[in-house]
């Protein structure tokens, strides 16, 4: 962290209003080193005379504000789980692990997000992530602001790489729920602190990360499971194989033809050539052996006119308990929620004592701390 020290005086008629300040910055400025700064000042409660104007002078071993701010900086964004090392990830499941065993013991003395400010964009509304993000910042000392859909309408009132700049002021780090990938590109690519990838279309690292926490506590590790995944070949599917393409597990996709995950993130996750990858278009015999059978919606947010017509293809495709007796006795079921009961799951999988979606559901939380934690270096 750099500092910036400043000494300000207040020049007016009176000699005696002259003082000096010295500070500690913040991480970013976009302040020059040695620049001098003039602002005018007023102030109603007192005459005339004594209207002055604040000269600082500063000094600061940050350059000015470039597209490339947090690489100078050491900060970190959490875009992709590919993006980091086995070493970095598992260190950040047993960072979550460590504060998840915090908050639950009723410690509220631990604040290391005291003082700061997340920003929160929403463009895809979603009650899991904002309540797990907002309470999460908050529970460790932290201030975060809600931005719905239609306080920004980011790319169309306002350009992405606009809201990046101006949010990077006011803030010490953004989340962003989007649609578009390349949103999420673009405003790590202009923010100065680190952005945190809360969904896109393409990918959704948080909530893999969480599922990763939640096998390790009902299983006791990732490494060497066997995880299926039932349904849409989607952005849930994609973070997994970005997953195996870091930590090496055996995970398998089952979907509809037509409806299999983008190629090249599959050729991705093969070519790390770490873990097993399977891409079936039957369930009954990818099921067979899994630790954890796993499903989604198989119409998501955005894609709901084509839920009619996805529930004829997915036919078959359901996870329901003639399936789990596949998979065996000891197979985990999970859902990374909202789910359809009755569409791509039956009540009775979700209720039964093998269903983890639940804890599943907490564990964003606890997930989601410890990356912002890290991406924050503290």
């Amino acid at each position: 962290m750099a500092a910036i020290c400043s000494q300000c005086s207040i020049r007016a008629d009176k000699p005696s209003l002259s003082y000096s300040i010295s500070g500690q910055a913040l991480r970013r400025s976009s302040l020059s080193s040695g620049k001098s700064n003039s602002i005018f000042v007023s102030s109603p409660a007192t005459s005339p005379a004594l209207r002055g104007r604040i000269v600082c002078q500063t000094s600061s071993a940050i350059s000015p504000s470039s597209v490339d701010g947090k690489a100078k900086t050491g900060l970190k964004d959490f875009l992709h789980i590919d993006d980091f090392d086995k070493a970095t990830i598992l260190k950040i499941l047993d960072r979550a692990a460590e504060v998840k065993v915090l908050l639950k013991s009723g410690d509220r003395t631990y604040l290391p997000f005291k003082g700061k400010t997340m920003a929160m964009i929403f463009t895809k509304p979603s009650m899991r992530t904002r309540v797990s993000f907002e309470t999460g910042f908050f529970l460790l000392g932290g201030h975060a602001i809600y931005l719905g859909p239609n306080d920004i309408q980011i790319g169309k009132r306002e350009e992405t790489r606009d809201v990046a700049r101006v949010l990077s002021r006011y803030n010490d780090i953004i989340m962003a729920r989007v649609f578009a990938h390349q949103d999420i590109l673009d405003l790590a690519k202009y923010a100065t602190v680190p952005v945190v990838n809360g969904l896109t279309d393409y990918n959704h690292p948080v909530q893999i990360m969480a599922d990763a926490l939640t096998i390790i506590e009902y299983i006791g590790r990732i490494e060497g499971t066997k995880v299926v995944y039932v349904g849409d070949g989607n952005n849930i599917v994609h973070s997994w194989l970005l997953l195996a393409a870091v930590i090496p597990f055996h995970f398998v996709c089952a979907c509809p033809k037509g409806f299999e995950p983008d190629e090249k993130t599959v050729e991705k996750a093969r070519r790390a050539g770490i873990s097993k990858i399977e891409i079936t278009n039957d369930p009954q015999e990818a099921v067979k052996g899994a630790d954890v059978v796993y499903s989604d919606v198989w119409a998501s947010m955005g894609q709901k006119e084509e839920a009619a017509h996805r529930r004829k293809v997915f036919q078959g495709f359901q996870v329901d308990e003639n399936l789990m007796k596949l998979a065996g006795p000891n197979a985990y079921f999970m859902h990374c929620l909202p789910a359809e009961r009755g569409v791509e799951v039956t009540d009775g999988v979700i209720e039964a004592k093998n269903s983890v979606v639940f804890p599943q559901a907490e564990n964003r939380m606890h997930a989601q701390n410890a990356i912002m934690l890290h991406v924050l270096g503290l």
